[in-house]
């Protein structure tokens, strides 16, 4: 089974919909998916509402997902970790052990736009146009993903 962590700041906007999106693609008895944040910020909580939302618009449900803060150890349980921004992306990587660790982390518009390092911009202090637009960022990253996922098993 390959594990898939998808991380972003507080793990309420971006990487919530990048779990629930990826997990409506791919099959879900050989891949497993969760998300953190690299802050604590929302420890135990739902997804943003609007989030929720967004997700719900596009057919799919996030509202049992709780928020939780990226460890060391998850460089040990995830096979591959993508990050939403280049911010999120030193703060992961800086907890890495060694080089394993750090081949792990990708930021998730690279396999849309290879080595471009784009991020995924955070929408939590925007309207509902900026969780729409992330959200179809997210979902065409996801779209690669998945056919990566689903064919290498």
């Amino acid at each position: 089974m390959t594990k898939v962590l998808m991380v972003c700041l507080g793990n309420i906007c971006r990487s919530p919909l990048a779990e629930g999106i990826l997990k409506s693609k791919v099959y879900s008895h050989k891949t497993f998916i969760d998300s953190a944040g690299t802050g604590a910020y929302h420890v135990g909580n739902k997804p943003d509402k609007r989030s929720i939302s967004v997700a719900a618009m596009n057919g799919i449900d996030i509202n049992n997902q709780k928020a939780r803060k990226f460890e060391v150890k998850d460089f040990d349980a995830f096979d591959l970790i993508y990050v939403m921004d280049q911010s999120n992306y030193r703060n992961v990587t800086s907890l890495a052990r060694n080089e394993q660790d750090v081949s792990k982390v990708k930021l998730i518009l690279n396999e849309v736009f290879p080595g471009e390092d784009l991020d995924v911009p955070d929408p939590y202090y925007g309207g509902d146009f900026g969780f729409k637009n992330v959200f179809n960022m997210l979902n065409e990253a996801c779209d690669v993903i998945s056919k990566k996922l689903n064919t290498n098993e």
